[in-house]
């Protein structure tokens, strides 16, 4: 269980789908794609039948087990958006309509009522070696293709007032981003996508999906419009087991930190915090004081399986726990009390995606590569839009209506991204032994994953 439900409480699931039923809009997966989805829908038509399917309990998956990140990161690679259609423009309006999103959010919580413990209080990226300062000037150049981009350079001593991270030498500082319980977001918008009207059916695992309806085994829901929002899960449907590629993340937290700790560490403005890395990481420093940090620990197992209610290997807790007391050393001695994983989901280009086909009335939204938080709101008014027939600046952005390529068979896969992440590794290793640039390995691996 993540540290977020460890909080709050597991939700007692609501009934599942017995019957065969009609409705307007199938939505399967209860996570926030699913759940944005029809919030808008319901908000934008109150007569709309919509239903939600959900096989767990709704945010069941990495919406409630994330980083808690609503930060204004591109979901995927500029460049392959960029080679799409729209060219450089288009990779651009993709990123402003990102960045507009996490004020949405934040709006529609305050709006709604939603406690998410929300500060927005920025992303601080930094650097602890030359190799990690070199890629940073590649991500600020790539910014600097972006005039709205609110990306700004930080010296080693800015990067310290805010977190006294370990080494850095330098960093990055956007202030559109925001901390938030992912758990308490996405229980909060089921109360209130619960309250306009639409039927939620927990318990209820989809078995078949095809034009027309959606089938659990013990009923089914017949729709005009099915729409698939089941991001990192989207391989437990038959024939979509190479569609995205379901990537495991994993997080643990530790104790509550006394006050002597967070002097020695600051922190006062609750930033999120990440590196330049090749296998970075993630972290907030939590409203009960604790910090939770992430990676991507054994990223893909054999046959793109999911992880088993969020339990992870031990071997990825001592390598978190490593990265954590090299980073912040006054944590040495707290305990780690909480570790979990999520899946979620990469497609082959490395680029999310958002589609309905007018013609079978079959849709979804996903691939958010991990940074799907903030995405999820998007991508859920872009359907909106699709669904209802509305032309609108969110129907022509890159990745609505993009072709998603499929993954190779196993083994391919399986050996690609194992050797793709060891690749990451190593480079780390030879970056932080000293290598002044960026090592060639991780170029490498870079080049055969299609990053």
């Amino acid at each position: 269980m993540s540290h977020w439900y460890h909080q709050i409480g597991l939700p007692t699931p609501s009934g599942s789908l017995q019957e065969d039923i009609d409705a307007d809009v199938c939505i399967v997966g209860g996570g926030l794609t699913g759940l944005w989805t029809a919030y808008y829908l319901a908000r934008a038509d109150p007569s709309l039948r919509i239903v939600v399917l959900e096989a767990e309990f709704v945010g069941f998956g990495a919406s409630g087990r994330n980083g808690g990140w609503l930060s204004a990161e591109l979901a995927g690679s500029r460049s392959n958006y960029a080679a799409g259609h729209g060219g450089v423009e288009g990779a651009n309006r993709l990123a402003r309509e990102l960045s507009a999103s996490v004020d949405e959010v934040i709006a529609m919580c305050g709006e709604e009522g939603i406690d998410a413990d929300i500060v927005k209080g920025g992303v601080v990226f930094a650097a602890t070696s030359a190799a990690q300062l070199a890629r940073m000037e590649d991500e600020l150049a790539a910014h600097a293709q972006n005039p709205d981009s609110s990306v700004r350079r930080l010296d080693a001593a800015e990067v310290q007032a805010r977190v006294q991270v370990v080494g850095a030498r330098g960093g990055t500082f956007d202030p559109q981003c925001a901390r938030v319980q992912p758990a308490k977001l996405v229980q909060g918008l089921a109360s209130v996508v619960r309250n306009l009207g639409v039927s939620i059916y927990e318990q209820s695992r989809v078995v078949s999906l095809r034009a027309g309806s959606a089938s659990t085994g013990e009923g089914s829901v017949r729709a005009p419009i099915v729409l698939r929002c089941l991001e990192g899960y989207t391989s437990s449907i038959p024939g979509e087991r190479r569609t995205w590629l379901p990537m495991n993340s994993a997080m643990i937290a530790t104790q509550p930190l006394g006050a002597s700790v967070w002097e020695e560490i600051g922190w006062q403005g609750r930033e999120l915090l990440g590196d330049f890395s090749n296998a970075y990481f993630y972290a907030q420093r939590t409203a009960d004081d604790r910090i939770a940090i992430g990676g991507r620990g054994i990223p893909y197992r054999f046959g793109s399986r999911t992880d088993v209610d969020g339990q992870t290997q031990e071997w990825t807790i001592q390598s978190l726990r490593a990265v954590l007391h090299r980073t912040f050393p006054a944590v040495s001695s707290a305990e780690i009390e909480h570790a979990w994983c999520g899946v979620l989901a990469v497609p082959r280009d490395w680029c999310a995606s958002v589609s309905l086909d007018r013609a079978t009335g079959l849709g979804w939204a996903g691939g958010y590569v991990g940074s799907g938080l903030t995405a999820t709101n998007l991508a859920g008014r872009t359907l909106r839009d699709l669904v209802i027939g509305h032309d609108t600046d969110l129907t022509s952005l890159p990745w609505t209506n993009r072709k998603v390529k499929r993954w190779e068979p196993e083994p391919l896969r399986w050996l690609g991204v194992r050797g793709m992440y060891g690749l990451y590794r190593e480079a780390d290793r030879r970056e932080a032994a000293g290598l002044n640039a960026p090592s060639r390995l991780a170029r490498f691996a870079d080049a055969i994953s299609g990053r």
